[in-house]
């Protein structure tokens, strides 16, 4: 059963794709850049469900309820679901970023981002919850991401596949952070500059880990939001581009896998083109899927080199859709074994291995495999298109297993088979 607990109006301008862009229509950039920054706290201590008045919709809220949340682990076959959801329902999801409540940084946000000019009304209280609770969190062996509650899809079985639309992404607060941790990273013999960490690095005495950490503030503009980081050659603005690093469903394991490396059900993919409007596909590994989202980030360099992007809290909502094994129009002819994404413009095959060459060819492989099974290609045809037709991005190197990904563009594609989204919905389970 749901625990669903009572309906509430949600009326902000910020989250919604839709409201925010109604809400600023009228204003001028110079005026919008003076709009000041709402943080986005935590909307209810259990889940509630909303009613988006702009979009006539009901959207499920999960909070970051303590019993539910799981730190640098992920949900396992045995992981319970804070709710259930019918398929085609919208869930927004608050992501906490692990920056400021890990161990190098004291586990205590409210000190550490004071040390940036941060006010304590700009710090998120669930992650503050987080830092000061007894969630089980090993810094050495364990992931670093704060994985949020999972959610369960009503008649989701193994085989099936999960459609995930992210629907809209907004900042929670004002900053990111990027940092440079010691054995990490594409350069992990140059950087951090620093000396190793010494005897005695803890919570208790986080400066001893001698970690490297970049405070990002992110501002309006005129020309969009901009992330800042201040250099000895002047202020760098970067654009912000926000995506979910971490999306997928739990895996069929006895035990709760290391949040770090993505494998076959997801998790921390890293791909930045999957910002709003985008989708990503994931094979159902266990009953109810126990879909999951954590390690927001504000932008991010495909390769993701020194560890980290601009890390930064995000309130997620994405439309969670039920396609069943088998399903006409859906990707892999609705066998999926792999996760694979769109946007608008592209398909995205992906590869992942330790290995990054190896990874390369799996991002082929998939590439054929899809372009074979949604257009009718030979495989020599699809190998070939692939090379003079694709682009092939190095999404991270730094999470143990790297990944590559794709970009095929729909554009070049025969108009007759433009791509599963609008026929995939007709083979989804839709809700009551």
């Amino acid at each position: 059963m749901s625990r669903i607990s009572h309906n509430v109006f949600l009326r902000s301008a910020r989250h919604y794709g839709l409201a925010a862009l109604v809400a600023s229509a009228t204003l001028t950039p110079a005026a919008r850049a003076q709009q000041p920054f709402h943080i986005l706290q935590p909307l209810s201590a259990h889940p509630v469900q909303l009613y988006d008045s702009l979009a006539k919709r009901r959207v499920w809220y999960v909070p970051n309820e303590l019993a539910f949340v799981r730190w640098g682990r992920l949900p396992d076959r045995a992981a319970k679901p804070i709710i259930t959801v019918p398929s085609g329902s919208d869930v927004t999801f608050d992501v906490i970023s692990h920056e400021g409540v890990l161990e190098d940084q004291g586990r205590d946000p409210v000190r550490f981002f004071a040390r940036y000019g941060v006010p304590r009304s700009e710090v998120l209280n669930d992650a503050t919850a987080v830092a000061a609770s007894s969630i089980p969190h090993d810094f050495v062996h364990d992931g670093p991401h704060v994985i949020s509650p999972p959610v369960a899809v009503a008649g989701a079985q193994p085989g099936d596949i999960l459609r995930v639309d992210i629907v809209a992404l907004t900042p929670r607060v004002p900053y990111g952070m990027t940092s440079i941790r010691h054995g990490k990273g594409a350069l992990p013999q140059e950087f951090p500059e620093t000396p190793p960490p010494a005897p005695g690095a803890s919570a208790q005495r986080p400066d001893l880990y001698h970690s490297v950490f970049v405070f990002v503030p992110i501002t309006q503009t005129a020309h969009g939001w901009m992330g800042i980081e201040h250099t000895r050659a002047g202020d760098v603005h970067i654009p912000l581009h926000p995506f979910l690093g971490t999306m997928g469903v739990a895996p069929d394991s006895a035990t709760p896998p290391n949040s770090v490396p993505p494998s076959t059900y997801g998790g921390n993919l890293d791909i930045k083109d999957l910002t709003v409007g985008s989708t990503l596909y994931l094979p159902v590994q266990v009953p109810g899927a126990l879909f999951y989202v954590s390690d927001s980030h504000f932008n991010e360099g495909n390769g993701e080199v020194d560890l980290t992007a601009i890390e930064g809290s995000l309130r997620a909502t994405v439309r969670l859709t039920l396609i069943k094994k088998g399903s006409a129009g859906a990707p892999m002819h609705g066998h999926l074994t792999w996760p694979v994404a769109e946007t608008p413009r592209y398909w995205i095959p992906i590869g992942l291995d330790p290995d990054l060459n190896v990874a390369m060819r799996n991002a082929t492989t998939e590439g054929v495999r899809l372009l074979v099974d949604r257009y009718g290609m030979t495989p020599t045809e699809a190998y070939a298109y692939l090379s003079i037709g694709a682009d092939f991005n190095v999404s991270e190197v730094v999470d143990i297993t790297k990944g590559v990904h794709g970009l095929i563009d729909k554009r070049e594609l025969p108009a007759a088979h433009s791509g599963v989204r609008s026929t995939a919905q007709s083979s989804a389970v839709s809700p009551k």
